[in-house]
């Protein structure tokens, strides 16, 4: 099992691109609606905040194992990394979410939703960038050489895998 999983290449961008769309827009989809739900019960931040928590473990356990081609578990490292970026989403979303209660004083369920989900949209496309060329690069560099025989080339020391795919796949 393992050595079949630590053959099989990365994911180009665009497959990459659609599997994170999925699989995190799946969560965030989820995410979205549960913590409308929480935030019934518990102030919206905090209903926020645990939410993403949650969905933010969940969905790297995903893009470990699906999206980028790891095909196995998040290593705690690739939590800790994905985490960072999932801070920076919080922030953004929790911004979004007080600029439109400054701007309208009593939005309907629908306007919440809709802000909130497409601050996620927005920041998700950036966190794929982050995943893809920072947290999941070393582990697709480590399949690639492991899956790739040595005829005498020289790699590009200097260039992350994730970085040089992109490029391609432009």
């Amino acid at each position: 099992m393992g050595t079949q999983n630590q053959s099989q290449a990365a994911p180009g961008a665009c497959a990459a691109f659609a599997r994170f769309v999925i699989c995190g827009g799946g969560v965030g989809l989820a995410s979205s609606f549960a913590v409308a739900a929480l935030a019934a019960r518990i102030p919206w931040i905090l209903a926020n905040l645990l939410i993403t928590l949650l969905s933010t473990l969940l969905a790297t356990e995903l893009h470990a194992r699906f999206t980028f081609g790891a095909g196995g578990r998040a290593s705690r490292s690739q939590h800790a990394q994905s985490a960072g970026s999932a801070a920076a989403a919080y922030a953004v979303t929790c911004a979004a979410m007080l600029a439109l209660h400054l701007l309208v004083v009593t939005p309907g369920a629908m306007v919440e939703q809709a802000v909130y989900l497409t601050a996620s949209a927005l920041t998700g496309v950036a966190r794929f960038a982050v995943l893809r060329v920072v947290v999941f690069a070393r582990h697709r560099s480590q399949v690639a050489a492991i899956a790739r025989p040595s005829h005498g080339t020289v790699a590009h020391a200097g260039v992350p895998a994730g970085l040089a795919e992109l490029c391609r796949a432009a």
